[in-house]
């Protein structure tokens, strides 16, 4: 037993290095994802008070045999707790690269919607109990996951000690207060726990009760928490991001939704001071003269959040590799050589691109830009498809034919 034991510790520490090499969590090492949708993490009431089934969808890597547990990030969308999805923009670009340096990320939905004639009376009450229910969804999205691996043999292949969440926006705050709201006293005394939707004192009821909501650190980006003295000695580590113009979510401390919502919150700024007094691993990357998530639109942003998001988890999951809050260029997976079986024409091209490839129909068409940020999807209908690019900016793009045999790679040139 002593014998077998020693070789299981070898083995896992033979692994760990290979892990934790620099490369892997750092770059991107696999050139696709494969992603498992609409999966059902929990449910609960919604303000209208009707029973509502919460959806999350799983991206891994494509073509690793699996070996090991994988950390797992889990990505929460914006949208002001009224709308946004688990399929938009802000989220789903971080979740494809994230699974494609090799962690498997869950983009999630949580509740949306407050009470429009209750706002108009009490925001600060229908707010504050959105930013709630939001919250117990994410706790349940992680005791999802830590039941999946007790108790259905860990189907998605993750590390339950290696649990994160990334947040943009509400999805921000949602984040936030999952890793800083640790104690029911906290709870808002304006939020009526009794109400169906909001009960269940600190963890809800949202789903798996008996498995923990704890994570070993945070990504947030432009949001904010209702106390940032919350934060303290031992807690989880945190990343954010914040433009210092944000007319949303203050970077420093006030209303959110440009004082619409008469509530005072704690932005990224004051957040990380706290985070500095109470001794926390944290990084701040300001984003001078910038509004509100940037990254969404602008793909320089977007490379900033994607390079330093790697180089914190990459650190939390591998604490040999030193912990690094600057950019650097990330290595990207896309392919460099071309594609001959697949054709493009004009090229460079202005209007329209041509598209050629035989026997392509039903493939999709993805177009990335050089940050790697997807920025055009269609789907071939025939063997060549004509694909309108007029709107995207000057430069090189990679396109990519993704069918359930192969994916194929070439690049084009927008004048």
């Amino acid at each position: 037993m002593r014998t077998a034991f020693l070789l299981a510790a070898l083995l896992g520490g033979a692994m760990l290095h290979a892990q934790c090499d620099g490369t892997r969590y750092f770059n991107q090492i696999f050139n696709d994802y494969y992603v498992t949708e609409n999966i059902v993490y929990g449910s609960n009431l919604n303000w209208q008070g009707e029973s509502v089934d919460l959806l999350l969808d799983v991206y891994r890597p494509y073509g690793e045999n699996q070996t090991f547990e994988r950390p797992l990030v889990i990505v929460v969308h914006g949208g002001s707790f009224l709308g946004g999805s688990k399929n938009e923009q802000d989220v789903v670009p971080i979740s494809r690269d994230l699974a494609k340096m090799g962690y498997v990320t869950a983009s999630i939905n949580y509740r949306l919607g407050i009470d429009p004639l209750g706002a108009l009376f009490n925001g600060e009450v229908e707010f504050t109990q959105a930013v709630i229910r939001g919250f117990h969804d994410g706790k349940a999205a992680i005791r999802y996951f830590r039941k999946t691996v007790e108790e259905d043999g860990n189907p998605y292949g993750i590390d339950p000690n290696k649990i994160f969440m990334l947040g943009v926006s509400a999805g921000g705050f949602i984040a936030l207060h999952n890793a800083y709201l640790t104690d029911e006293s906290q709870i808002p005394p304006v939020v009526d726990q009794s109400l169906p939707g909001l009960e269940g004192g600190i963890e809800g009821n949202t789903g798996h009760a008996g498995y923990s909501s704890a994570l070993q650190g945070v990504v947030n980006i432009a949001g904010a928490i209702g106390d940032n003295t919350w934060l303290s000695a031992g807690a989880a580590p945190l990343l954010s991001f914040h433009g210092d113009q944000d007319g949303t979510v203050p970077y420093t401390t006030g209303a959110p939704l440009g004082g619409l919502v008469p509530i005072t919150v704690f932005g990224s700024a004051p957040i990380h001071e706290q985070a500095e007094s109470a001794g926390l691993l944290n990084c701040l990357v300001t984003h001078p003269g910038a509004d509100h998530v940037p990254h969404v639109s602008n793909a320089a942003y977007y490379d900033t959040t994607r390079a330093i998001t790697a180089n914190f988890l990459g650190h939390l999951t591998c604490p040999t590799v030193p912990l690094d809050c600057e950019y650097r260029e990330v290595t990207l997976d896309v392919q460099e050589v071309e594609n001959e079986s697949v054709k493009v024409f004009p090229n460079p091209a202005r209007d329209v691109l041509n598209i050629r490839k035989k026997g392509a129909a039903g493939t999709e068409v993805e177009v990335y830009d050089i940050s790697g940020r997807i920025v055009l999807n269609a789907r071939m209908v025939g063997d060549q498809h004509v694909l309108p690019i007029q709107h995207l900016p000057a430069g090189t793009y990679v396109l990519r034919l993704v069918s359930s045999l192969q994916v194929e790679t070439t690049r084009f040139i927008k004048d």
